[in-house]
Formats: C-alpha cells, structure tokens, sequence
C-alpha cells in the first residue's frame, strides 16, 4: 500500500491546511486538462486518493493505525471473504455506491407579495407579475456546457461517483465507499463549463408571470402556483411560487367574511320624510330606499351585492348601515319651521334608554378598525 504522505509530500503530523494545500498545489500541476502525459494521470489519480483518505478524519486515523489482521490470521480475511463466499464478493461495512448523483436539481419555492384592490375581490382579477428569478440558460439549455461541448466522464470514479477502498480492520476486508472528490459525485466533469451561466445551467433573470386572481380571496391567503418558481441547477425541475395576498384598504367599504360594509349619510329630513337614492357599489350603482322615519343604527341589507364566494357559489350581501345627520348651522327662516314641528309634534323630553350595541354599532367598529 502506498504511503498516502510521501503522495502528497507532507510529513506524517501535518495539519489539515497543509495536506489541502498539498493537493491543491499537485493537481494544478498532475491534472489532465493541465498536463495530457499518462504518468500525470496515473499520478493524479494517487494523488486524489491520497488526499480523499488524509482529509477524511477517520480514514486518516486507520491508516494511521497501518493494516490489522483479522481474527482468523493474516490472510485469512475475516469477514470479507465470509461475505465473498456467500454472496460474490462486494461484502463490507460500506457497501458499493448507489451509483453518480443527478447535476439537475429541484428549484426552490419562492414567495412573494400580491397586492390587490377590494373591488377586484368581488369577481377576481388577472394580474401579470413581474418575478426576478433563476431561469433556464439559454445558451447551453440546462446542460452546464460551452455549446459544442458536453460533459466527460470521471476518470477518476469511472463515472460511477463513488471512490471505493478496502481497508483491513479486526473485521477482516472492508469496503467503504465515499463520493468521488474530483467531479463530487456526479460522475462526470465538465471541461467547458458555459460562459453564460458559469456551469450552473441557469441565470437570473425577469420574467412576467400570469396569475388568474380568483374572487373571494381575503388578506392572508396564499396561492400555490406549481412550477412557477426558480429553475433548478443544470435545468432540474422549477420549484413552486406563492402569493400572499394582502387587499388593500377602501376608503368607503369594507369587509365581513363574504359581506360588504358601508355608511350612507342621510340628511335628517330624508330620514323623516323618506327618499331614494343611489349609491355607488363595487360592482356598478346600488339603487336604496330609505323608509320615512328611518333612525340612525338601522341597517339597508342589499342581498347578493356583496363578495363571490371564494369556495362555493353565490355572493354574500351589501349592508349599509344608516347615520342621521343633524344640521349644525340654520337659518332664521329653518330655525323657525323647526320649533313649530317641534310644538306641534310634542315628544318627550330627553332620556336615557336601554343600551343596545345593535348591527349598526359592528358595523361601525369594524368600519372605523379594518
């Protein structure tokens, strides 16, 4: 067996640091895009062994310990030749690899922001989202290639990504397995790697999104878009994106589950004579009757005016409470009509009554606090 440090030309207490910078220096010198001659690339190979041995603390410390026999003798191989009997050879406490690992991996899922206006909740919207995100290289397509080129087998692992080593242990012959360090377990190197992405198979670029904003959707909901998030590495599969929806706020409406809010201002005479007005909804004008005698706190339910269900079918209602609004500032001519209706109509002097929070009193809280 060969001295892994007399390979590398480290003495038998150097550190971690120095054996790394060993390798580095000797395969600048011994690799084969570097140095074409066959005994560069035998050496090479020692090299990497060597190194893949003394940089692992464990295998470092068996081979320190230098070869043992097994149980049954020098020769006899333990365990190892047990399992070869059996079963073919292949037998150890590491086993074989599982063969070289994929370049092209699953992106990952972003997430972003979507801000939308409460009238665009009622029947849902289209939005085109503008999403900085890793995309596909267009030159070398996924492949991490110079165009032209295309990746080389590992010479090193034969491709199979895997470096396999016998080591003598108490148990006998074991076989452990570890990725290959020169192409890290993939297989193959890339000679040419493409000057676009860098060998990455993908870039960062803008791209616009389609996205189909379905009605009824609240703040805090996320949508899941499958594929729409970043390309993978070597053009592996996209990752999903999610939108959390944040509706913005409305000046004059606003929300309860499915229903609409609202406050109409209604002058005091309209509220004892009656009247019709139209207001202007969401979706279009909103025809109302106010009663004669109509009081504050009362509550207009205008049916099916209100927001699409997001799961189901039908809307919810427009609920538009009542606020009687007494005139501050009359004149002489005014102030007379009303002492005359007030003699003539005779009410009560003022008193308290039973509190009640009613509809309207919700209707304002959740107004004044959306």
């Amino acid at each position: 067996m060969a001295d892994h440090y007399d390979v590398l030309g480290v003495p038998r207490d150097a550190s971690d640091a120095d054996i790394k910078k060993a390798y580095r220096r000797l395969a600048r010198e011994l690799h084969p895009d570097v140095n074409p001659s066959p005994d560069a690339a035998e050496r090479f190979k020692d090299v990497t062994h060597a190194y893949d041995v003394l940089s692992d603390p464990d295998q470092r410390r068996r081979f320190d310990a230098g070869p043992q026999d097994g149980p049954f003798g020098a020769g006899a191989g333990g365990f190892s030749d047990i399992f070869d009997a059996f079963f073919g050879g292949g037998g150890g406490g590491g086993g074989r690899g599982t063969g070289p690992r994929s370049r092209a991996e699953r992106g990952q899922d972003a997430l972003l922001r979507l801000e939308v206006d409460l009238d665009e909740v009622v029947f849902g919207t289209h939005k085109d989202l503008e999403v900085d995100t890793a995309v596909l290289c267009d030159t070398c397509g996924g492949s991490c290639c110079a165009p032209g080129t295309s990746p080389q087998t590992c010479d090193i692992c034969g491709g199979s990504g895997h470096i396999q080593r016998q080591v003598r242990s108490l148990l006998g012959n074991v076989v452990t397995s570890a990725p290959c360090g020169t192409c890290r377990g993939y297989g193959t190197v890339i000679p040419n790697p493409c000057p676009t992405c860098q060998g990455q198979g993908r870039v960062r670029a803008r791209r616009t999104v389609p996205v189909d904003v379905p009605a009824g959707v609240d703040s805090g909901l996320r949508l899941q878009m499958p594929g729409q998030g970043e390309v993978g590495p070597a053009g592996g599969p996209s990752g999903d994106l999610y939108l959390e929806v944040r509706v913005r706020h409305h000046d004059v409406f606003s929300r309860d589950g499915d229903d609409l809010l609202a406050t109409l201002e209604v002058p005091m005479t309209d509220a004892v004579l009656g009247a019709t007005t139209t207001i202007d909804g969401l979706d279009g004008p909103v025809e109302l009757e106010i009663r004669p005698g109509v009081q504050s706190a009362d509550v207009l339910v205008i049916k099916d005016r209100g927001v699409t269900k997001l799961r189901g079918s039908g809307r919810g209602d427009l609920k538009v409470g009542i606020q009687v609004v007494t005139p501050t500032k009359l004149s002489h001519k005014e102030r007379q009509l009303i002492e005359q209706l007030a003699k003539s109509h005779k009410a009560g002097s003022p008193q308290l009554s039973r509190f009640q929070q009613g509809m309207f009193g919700k209707l304002r809280d959740r107004f004044f606090n959306f």
